[in-house]
């Protein structure tokens, strides 16, 4: 089944939620940069909530995400923009952890638990939206959260799931948002709160073949599915965009790398391609310097 994302609104209005199936694109960063286990959770994880956030987004607006913890994977970088275009990388892909203490794989142990979540909105404007909060869990789901409550002043629900097979690559990956808008009484955040705790695992439910509009129809029965976009791996990167990286390094960086070997190789953190450029390449570059 192809990835596909839901936006809705439930409860008259006074709820919005998003849901979506992310395996193709978490299984495909998984193949592209060889993520272990572990590393394919945490990257899947944080790539699903991207795609989700970029649903919030309009035209060509998009958004990056830096989940930067004090644990071995290092950095974890997402891009996503309003079409349901996604991206994503982490620093250290080899990160391979014993199960935690559910049996579970240990996201938290390889995110670590001091660090924070930097998102970066383009809207457009002459200065970008960024927002930064702390990480309280690394388990991200909860992380993000934290968030939307203080980031952005939305209380919300964050489910996010990765279910990896024996063989590293991925069964099942997606989540979903739920956010509380003004007007909800006591009981119905009361009943969401009941419906969100009572929820199994997100691969549970989507290991059973189940669609995002019906995850979210566990948890608001009366949601109204507004828009459904496909979600799909998708690099901007391009030999012209790194031939402009290069000239940007300057004249004397630049002729630094023509005189170490016959070739040089940049490779886009993205999406792991490998642009290769001669030294007689390097030198047409240098001279549009002139």
């Amino acid at each position: 089944m192809k990835d596909r994302l839901v936006r809705g609104t439930a409860m008259d209005g006074k709820v919005r939620a998003f849901a979506v199936r992310t395996t193709e694109l978490v299984e495909e960063l998984r193949r592209r940069h060889d993520t272990y286990p572990t590393t394919t959770a945490a990257l899947g994880r944080t790539v699903t909530a991207a795609a989700m956030m970029g649903a919030m987004l309009k035209g060509e607006e998009r958004l990056s995400i830096q989940v930067k913890g004090d644990g071995p994977v290092g950095q974890i970088v997402a891009d996503a923009n309003a079409k349901g275009e996604v991206r994503g990388y982490v620093t250290n892909p080899h990160v391979q952890l014993p199960s935690n203490s559910k049996g579970k794989l240990d996201v938290a142990g390889a995110v670590g638990t001091t660090g924070f979540i930097h998102v970066t909105k383009d809207l457009g404007m002459k200065d970008p939206y960024r927002g930064s909060v702390p990480l309280i869990s690394g388990e991200l789901g909860e992380d993000f959260t934290y968030y939307f409550a203080l980031s952005e002043q939305t209380p919300s629900a964050v489910g996010l799931g990765v279910l990896v097979d024996t063989d590293s690559s991925v069964i099942v990956a997606g989540g979903f948002i739920i956010q509380l808008l003004p007007g909800l009484s006591d009981s119905e955040i009361d009943a969401i709160e009941r419906a969100v705790g009572q929820l199994p695992p997100v691969t549970s439910l989507l290991d059973q073949g189940m669609e995002p509009e019906e995850m979210l129809r566990w948890i608001v029965p009366d949601v109204k599915v507004l828009e459904e976009m496909d979600i799909t791996f998708s690099c901007h990167c391009s030999r012209d965009r790194v031939e402009r990286t290069l000239i940007s390094l300057g004249r004397e960086e630049l002729t630094l790398l023509r005189d170490e070997g016959k070739e040089t190789e940049v490779v886009c953190d993205f999406c792991n391609e490998v642009y290769t450029f001669t030294r007689d390449e390097l030198d047409d570059l240098l001279a549009k310097m002139n």
